[in-house]
């Protein structure tokens, strides 16, 4: 209608400069689409496999396997960490004397309280397991961890409660359960966790295990606690002597161990313990250290001690 009264020449240009109007519109909407589309997917992209906590376990086998795995009785105290709704909880306060499931989800928290309300055996407490205060009596861990702080949970369960976590079975994500195996040990905390504790890869599990399902694979260890080789007292000693030694990881059993022990004692502790002192330090096992850190403590001045 705007243009059937002007002439076919002018109606030309008038429609091509709509025409191009138009194209510029929708180039910039296009362009508003696409950066938006790649800023979701970066930060999507940047977000840890569960960082809402919420893959929650739904595969009633792998329940049952983890309770089993953790030879729960009734006298014991079990930790849930990151309970989710409670599909493993439920499970184990049918076992367990106290369960105490721990979640930082606040929605999560007051579902599980109300789910849990009649229940006198499970405490429910809403916070981040790294600032939860952890017992100082003995307990057990049976829970799908939060995978994004897998290892600040280690290393408060195996070395800052060494004297109370008896063990127990945890799901977490596949690749830094493998890591725990390596045929060479460069992580001091892996070196310290095989020392104390019996650690099993059961199985691995697909993401069909999860709801909603993860992008990644999981598994599901085993923990057992050794016999104490020594009082737990020496822990964070033990600990620095592993770091000092794994500093220059490439270097031989020997020349490592020159940095703390004489030449003699080197080969003292090569004869008693069967040390291959050509291989590289990584490839000492978790009872070689052990030897080796008890034997510092005889023959080695306390001021030589690493810290």
């Amino acid at each position: 209608d705007l243009v059937k009264d002007l002439d076919t020449s002018r109606q030309t240009k008038y429609l091509n400069k709509l025409l191009i109007r138009i194209l510029l519109h929708l180039q910039v909407e296009f362009s508003i689409q696409v950066f938006t589309c790649k800023k979701l997917l970066m930060t999507k992209k940047k977000l840890p496999v569960r960082f809402t906590g919420q893959h929650f376990t739904i595969d009633k086998v792998l329940i049952k396997d983890a309770i089993r795995q953790a030879n729960i009785s009734n006298q014991d105290t079990v930790l849930d960490i990151g309970a989710g709704k409670g599909f493993l909880t439920v499970h184990l306060l049918k076992i367990a004397n106290n369960v105490v499931a721990i979640e930082n989800d606040t929605a999560l928290v007051e579902h599980l309280r109300k789910l849990f309300s009649d229940a006198r055996n499970v405490q429910v407490v809403g916070c981040d397991f790294r600032n939860f205060a952890v017992p100082k009596f003995p307990f057990k861990v049976v829970s799908n961890i939060p995978y994004g702080i897998t290892s600040d949970i280690f290393k408060i369960l195996m070395f800052e409660s060494l004297g109370n976590f008896l063990g127990g079975s945890i799901v977490l994500q596949l690749e830094p359960t493998q890591k725990l195996f390596s045929r060479k040990l460069y992580n001091p905390y892996t070196v310290f966790y095989h020392t104390f504790f019996d650690l099993k890869l059961v199985y691995e599990v697909g993401p069909e295990s999860f709801f909603p399902p993860p992008t990644v694979k999981s598994a599901l260890l085993n923990i057992k606690r050794k016999q104490l080789f020594f009082d737990f007292k020496f822990k964070a000693k033990y600990l620095a002597f592993i770091s000092c030694l794994l500093e220059k990881p490439d270097l031989s059993v020997k020349t490592a161990l020159k940095s703390i022990f004489r030449k003699s004692q080197v080969r003292s502790i090569s004869e008693k313990f069967g040390l291959n002192l050509n291989a590289q330090i990584v490839c000492l096992s978790p009872s070689q250290w052990v030897n080796c850190f008890l034997e510092m403590l005889e023959v080695v001045p306390e001021k030589f001690h690493p810290s």
